[in-house]
């Protein structure tokens, strides 16, 4: 199992980085907020999951302990595959994200692409007893720059299926508003709005 890696970043993509470790590229499947963080020739070090397909090796990559072992969690629950446990936690930040679970937070946990009603139950009956052993952790970084979050979210956004100019367009609106804050901030309100005009 690769647990983390470490190493000077060659590139970052669009939901993933590619970090040098050993003389051998890692990519690493990663959520926006994440992403933001890294620069390109700058040392980073991520904490990872390993996923082993049939056909494929996939890492993913965290900012701390706590939001991998989140996603490991939520793996746990029928129906909730890697990439949408990493939609989860680039939406809702892991303490966020916890408290829907132990709180039994449906309209929370409906915010997150993928996520209806029956699937926000299936999460709270299977993890509201589980989130709690799990420790909380520290923001591993400081926030990005505005102008670097509004590019990640649009890039998320976009990703997601969302027009570019619509996509544009919300965050712009979002980030227009003095309360908000980091990536996963901008783009749960930016997902908020978005769903709205649907």
């Amino acid at each position: 199992m690769i647990s983390s890696v470490r190493g000077p970043v060659l590139s970052v993509g669009l939901d993933h980085v590619v970090i040098e470790v050993g003389g051998i590229g890692f990519a690493v499947q990663a959520a926006p907020s994440t992403l933001a963080m890294l620069r390109r020739g700058e040392e980073a070090r991520l904490a990872t999951a390993l996923i082993v397909r049939e056909d494929s090796l996939t890492l993913f990559g965290f900012a701390d302990v706590d939001a991998r072992d989140l996603f490991w969690l939520l793996l746990t629950v029928s129906g909730i595959g890697p990439r949408l446990a990493l939609a989860m936690l680039a939406v809702l930040e892991p303490d966020k994200l916890r408290a829907a679970l132990a709180e039994g937070n449906i309209s929370m946990l409906t915010q997150v692409p993928g996520i209806g009603k029956k699937g926000a139950e299936r999460l709270i009956i299977e993890l509201r007893d589980k989130v709690g052993s799990l420790p909380s952790g520290e923001p591993a970084v400081a926030a990005p720059s505005a102008s670097v979050v509004r590019a990640s979210v649009v890039e998320a956004l976009v990703g997601l299926g969302f027009a570019q100019r619509a996509a544009e367009q919300a965050v712009d609106g979002v980030l227009a508003d003095n309360s908000a804050g980091d990536t996963a901030v901008v783009l749960r309100k930016s997902l908020a709005v978005l769903g709205r005009k649907r």
